[in-house]
């Protein structure tokens, strides 16, 4: 798959998503499910919105005992989303199983990608929260390699750490980056933020972009600028 922009539907309820998603009648934009929405809305809004023609990213994190993780993954694989994700810290273990329970009997699966640290993590709550001591991005890189051990096909990441996750991994190892901001934007809660151009520059593979869009004045017109700015 290609570079794309991946928007982060982070809305409470289907009335709200389905009302944003119908100002995009050119371009299908690739979609981000979250915890709030899928949570609020339940299975059926991801039904609903792959049946418009969107590519779905269903963000649910799993992070459980490996057999757990495994029988929900089995659940997930059913509703036909592109790509699923789940705690790299997790272990080994989990991820192979999440794997083996994300594939169909016909061999045919999702994507399934890890999430390292969340971007809202720095280094003094890595050391102070979880009692972490060595350098965030050397621990970003482990759990990386971690993830590509167990068959996973890329991980969640900092933009700022992409560029570094293809050098350990692997070109073809995908790197999707959250943290993404224009220029003239707002920050928000991230720690760690590129520009879409910068994103581009160290070898994001996808960005998600959630407020910047969903925020705007014109929905439309900052997707096609987050297009513009990431694959040209």
């Amino acid at each position: 798959m290609g570079k794309d922009v991946i928007v982060a539907c982070d809305f409470p309820n289907a009335e709200q998503t389905l009302a944003f998603l119908d100002k995009f009648q050119g371009r299908k934009p690739f979609v981000k499910i979250g915890m709030e929405l899928f949570y609020g809305a339940g299975p059926d809004i991801v039904r609903q919105i792959k049946a418009r023609g969107h590519k779905i990213f269903l963000d649910l994190k799993l992070h459980d005992i490996p057999n757990t993780v495994k029988k929900a993954m089995m659940v997930l694989r059913d509703l036909d989303v592109d790509i699923c994700n789940l705690h790299a810290a997790g272990t080994i273990r989990m991820m192979e199983a999440a794997l083996e329970g994300l594939t169909r009997p016909d061999g045919s699966r999702p994507m399934l990608i890890a999430v390292t640290q969340l971007t809202s993590t720095d280094q003094e709550a890595l050391e102070k929260d979880l009692l972490i001591e060595r350098p965030i991005d050397e621990v970003v890189m482990h759990y990386a390699l971690n993830a590509r051990k167990a068959g996973l096909d890329g991980v969640v990441c900092s933009p700022l750490e992409a560029g570094k996750v293809h050098d350990v991994c692997g070109k073809d190892f995908l790197t999707v980056t959250p943290g993404v901001r224009f220029a003239d934007g707002d920050v928000g809660d991230q720690k760690r933020v590129m520009t879409p151009a910068e994103a581009k520059k160290v070898g994001s593979d996808y960005i998600v972009v959630g407020r910047p869009i969903t925020a705007a004045e014109d929905p439309v017109a900052a997707y096609e600028r987050c297009i513009a700015e990431f694959i040209g």
